[in-house]
């Protein structure tokens, strides 16, 4: 059974589809009217504009912090009891080293904010604190799922993994096009996303 959605589609297979097509352009729209360089760093409510951008048309939760407990593989994400309060303190978690951003990722990923696209929209909220902290990005091309994958699931315990995975993907080729849709296109793979590539939309 698919989510609710504003599509009014009941088919699972067939909403992932129309919601990689929406959203995927959405995600190249971000980029190219500029409106990631507005957001402050490292904050929840830039997250929020991200997620909320990339799925208002196809969800009336986009932006919205979830009010249901979610869980994926046997990890349970931050209780919605404690929600707002873990929020805020991720908010305010320092972002001046390489360290201190991913550790905040991370913080961030356990809190798992909304009903569906925790991932995709956080990865980008990584790469603007990145940006704008260290003139850096990771180049998501560079990480590979499975790798990727297995050190997201461990982070919460230990994130050295984590950490080395993203360091050696860094990149200095901040404002190029090219990385940012690569990137979406590997964001999206890691989560079984692969029916449109972000430069034929």
């Amino acid at each position: 059974m698919a989510l609710q959605n504003k599509l009014g589609i009941t088919d699972s297979a067939e909403l992932a589809r129309e919601e990689e097509r929406i959203s995927k352009k959405k995600a190249v729209e971000l980029y190219d009217k500029g409106l990631l360089d507005g957001l402050e760093a490292g904050k929840f409510s830039s997250l929020a504009f991200i997620h909320k951008y990339l799925f208002e048309e196809i969800y009336d939760f986009a932006g919205v912090v979830r009010d249901v407990n979610i869980a994926k593989g046997g990890f349970r994400f931050a209780p919605v009891m404690y929600l707002d309060s873990a929020l805020e303190h991720v908010s305010n978690m320092p972002q001046s080293t390489f360290e201190e951003i991913i550790e905040k990722y991370v913080e961030m990923n356990i809190c798992h904010p909304f009903r569906e696209g925790n991932g995709r929209s956080t990865r980008i909220w990584l790469d603007l604190i990145l940006k704008k902290e260290l003139g850096m990005v990771i180049d998501w091309s560079k990480v590979d799922k499975e790798d990727y994958l297995m050190a997201m699931e461990r982070s919460p315990i230990k994130d050295i993994e984590i950490k080395h995975i993203l360091k050696t993907a860094l990149t200095d080729k901040i404002n190029v096009r090219e990385i940012y849709l690569k990137g979406i296109d590997h964001s999206y793979h890691y989560e079984g996303y692969t029916s449109f590539k972000t430069d034929e939309l």
